[in-house]
């Protein structure tokens, strides 16, 4: 069951479908590293073309989604931070890459239903103790390279604004119907 969402916004840059879809799957399990800085742009893009985005409410801090441990060590790189570096780059926002982890790992939300997202998501991310600080008062981007039910973005999120963030906004490459 879907519970309250504690992000604030989400920017997308386009839908998850083809052949979108395809171009997502070859930089998340294909390796084509390429890709992301073109996802970057897309989404540097969409911030920026956002009637509710300026200058002024851009984010003030980015951080990428982060893998659990066993998942990094399989694909081997974070994908959303293969995202987030060219799209900090871009816009002059700075990027804390470990501010966020995974507590533990969790089961592909692709794998579940979307009413078990939720309760796969749950408690599922701690902040770095050396950056707890970072995070109050500021208006935090997540970046994610898809947002299906926004379960991991929301667990994120609530563990950000726990943590005094005033403000968190999506910033993801590709949406599916199911959001």
């Amino acid at each position: 069951m879907r519970q309250s969402l504690a992000f604030d916004n989400s920017i997308v840059a386009t839908d998850y479908a083809p052949p979108i879809d395809q171009l997502v799957l070859a930089l998340k399990f294909g390796r084509r590293l390429a890709l992301a800085p073109l996802f970057a742009d897309m989404l540097r893009d969409a911030m920026l073309s956002d009637r509710q985005q300026t200058p002024q409410t851009l984010p003030t801090l980015l951080i990428a989604v982060p893998l659990g441990p066993q998942r990094l060590t399989e694909r081997g790189f974070n994908q959303a931070l293969e995202i987030a570096k060219p799209l900090a780059c871009t816009l002059g926002i700075p990027l804390v890459a470990d501010l966020a982890r995974r507590s533990h790992d969790t089961q592909a939300q692709a794998t579940l239903h979307p009413d078990a997202r939720y309760k796969n998501m749950q408690n599922a991310f701690t902040l770095s103790h050396h950056a707890i600080h970072l995070v109050k008062e500021q208006h935090i981007g997540i970046v994610d390279d898809v947002m299906t039910t926004g379960a991991t973005l929301n667990a994120l999120a609530t563990v950000l604004k726990r943590f005094g963030a005033k403000r968190v906004t999506n910033i993801v490459f590709a949406r599916t119907s199911l959001q």
